[in-house]
C-alpha cells in the first residue's frame, strides 16, 4: 500500500532524473502544433521505462494507461501540456532555450516532467492500487483552437471512460513547496476580438472629405467598455481589453482601414453569447455614425474553467496530507484562460496551482516573461502530489 512517506522517498530518489528531464525539455522548446521533438523525447522516456503508450494523438499528443488491480473499478486521468511560447529567453540558466525566439515561459516543461515522474513511479507500483490511470501529454495549449479539444475529439476521455481528471500548473506567485486550489469557477473563457474599421481615407488636413477611421476606432473602443460597465450582470466577472491597434496612416494621412484586436473574457456561457452580439451591434453602429463600416470577427476560444467541488475537495485534502495544511492555500478567480476547461466541461476534474517561487534564489518573474524560471524543488512537490492525489481519487 503506497503511503506519503514511501512516495516522498521514491520521488526524492528520482530528483536528479526529474531535473535532467526538465532541463532537456526547457532547452528544446517548441511552439504550439510543432511539438514533434518534444513528443519524441517523452515517448523515448516512456519506452525506456517499458510503459506502453500511443503517439500522434491529434497531432503530437501522447496517451497511455497504468493499470492497477481491478483496473475497471475507476479511471483517473492526468494531463500535462507541452508547448512553449514565442518569447526570447533572457536568463543565464545553463539550460536556457537553444531555440532562439521560443521559450518555456509558462512552465509546460515542469508540467510534462512531473507527469513523467508520476507515471514512472505509479507504473512501478501498480500492484499497490486499484483502478486505472490514464496519462495525457497534450500539445498546443497556448494557441487556439488548442490541443485539448482535438484530443477529446480523438477519444482521449474514452476507452476507458475517464471518471475524473487532474491538471496542475506552475504559479510563480506562490512559494515552492506550496499549492493552491479554487473550487467551482476558477478561470475565464477567452475569445479573440478583431475589428476592421473601414472608410474613405485621405488627407488629414481635409477631414470633411474623408471618413475618419481613426476617430471612429477611438469612439468604438470607448463605447465598447460600456458593455462591461452597464450591461454585464454584476455577479459575472467580465473583461474586454484591446492591445493591438494598427492604423497605417501618417501625421497627414487618415487611413482607409484601422484594425484593432483584443480579448473578451467571462464566466458564463449565456452572457458570453449575448456579449458577442452586443459587441457586434455597438461596433457597427458607432462606425456607421462616422460614415464607416466595422467588420467584427470573434474567434471563440476556450470555455471558462470550473473545478468540480467533490474532486477538488479530495485533491485539496490529499495535498494537505502530503504537504501539510500550512502549505495549501485558497486561490481567487483568474481572468486568464486554460484549455483544460474543455476536459472539465465533459468529466469531473480539478485544475490547481503548483508554487515555484524562491525569492532567495531570485526566482520571482511572472509567467510569459523572458526571465521566467522555477525553483526545481517544485519538481518533487509536483510529482509526488500528482501521485498521492491520484491515489486518493481512485479510492474515493
Amino acid at each position: 500500500m503506497l503511503q506519503v512517506k514511501g512516495i516522498k522517498s521514491a520521488v526524492a530518489g528520482m530528483s536528479a532524473e526529474l531535473i535532467k528531464i526538465r532541463r532537456h525539455i526547457h532547452a528544446h522548446p517548441e511552439l504550439s502544433f510543432q511539438e514533434g521533438k518534444t513528443a519524441a523525447y517523452i515517448s523515448e522516456q516512456l519506452t525506456s521505462w517499458n510503459i506502453e503508450h500511443q503517439i500522434n494523438i491529434a497531432g503530437h499528443g501522447i496517451t497511455g494507461l497504468v493499470e492497477g488491480r481491478n483496473s475497471q473499478k475507476k479511471t483517473v486521468a492526468l494531463r500535462a501540456d507541452m508547448d512553449a511560447l514565442p518569447i526570447v529567453e533572457e536568463t543565464d540558466a545553463p539550460y536556457k532555450s537553444l531555440n532562439h525566439g521560443v521559450m518555456h515561459a509558462c512552465g509546460h516543461d515542469v508540467h510534462t516532467t512531473c507527469l513523467l515522474g508520476a507515471v514512472k513511479i505509479l507504473n512501478e507500483r501498480k500492484s499497490d492500487f486499484e483502478g486505472t490511470i490514464k496519462f495525457i501529454f497534450q500539445p498546443a495549449e497556448e494557441k487556439l483552437p488548442g490541443g485539448a479539444i482535438k484530443m477529446i475529439e480523438a477519444g482521449v476521455l474514452e476507452n476507458p471512460h475517464v471518471d475524473a481528471i487532474l491538471g496542475q500548473h506552475v504559479y510563480p506567485d506562490l512559494e515552492a513547496g506550496k499549492v493552491g486550489f479554487c473550487s467551482g469557477r476558477y478561470m475565464a473563457s477567452s475569445d479573440e476580438i478583431s475589428l476592421f474599421i473601414r472608410g474613405k481615407g485621405g488627407h488629414a488636413a481635409i477631414p470633411d472629405e474623408v471618413d475618419d477611421t481613426v476617430l471612429a476606432m477611438a469612439e468604438i473602443l470607448i463605447s465598447l467598455q460600456t458593455i462591461v460597465s452597464r450591461k454585464t450582470p454584476p455577479a459575472i466577472p467580465t473583461v474586454l481589453s484591446f492591445g493591438d491597434v494598427k492604423a497605417d496612416g501618417a501625421t497627414n494621412v487618415i487611413p482607409s482601414e484601422v484594425v484593432v484586436r483584443g480579448t473578451f473574457r467571462t464566466f458564463d456561457e449565456i452572457w458570453r453569447a449575448k456579449a458577442h452580439q452586443l459587441i457586434r451591434k455597438k461596433a457597427e453602429s458607432v462606425a456607421a455614425a462616422h460614415g464607416c463600416t466595422c467588420e467584427v470577427v470573434i474567434d471563440k476560444g476556450y470555455p471558462f474553467l470550473e473545478n468540480h467541488p467533490v474532486v477538488t475537495t479530495i485533491a485539496r485534502q490529499a495535498a494537505e496530507e502530503y504537504l501539510g495544511k500550512e502549505n495549501v492555500v485558497s486561490l481567487n478567480l483568474r481572468m486568464t484562460a486554460e484549455d483544460f476547461a474543455h476536459y472539465v466541461q465533459r468529466v469531473s476534474g480539478c485544475f490547481y496551482r503548483l508554487g515555484t517561487r524562491n525569492e532567495t534564489k531570485g526566482i520571482t518573474s511572472g509567467l510569459h516573461t523572458p526571465q521566467f524560471d522555477v525553483d526545481e524543488k517544485s519538481l518533487e512537490t509536483g510529482t509526488g502530489l500528482l501521485i498521492w492525489e491520484t491515489l486518493q481519487q481512485l479510492k474515493s
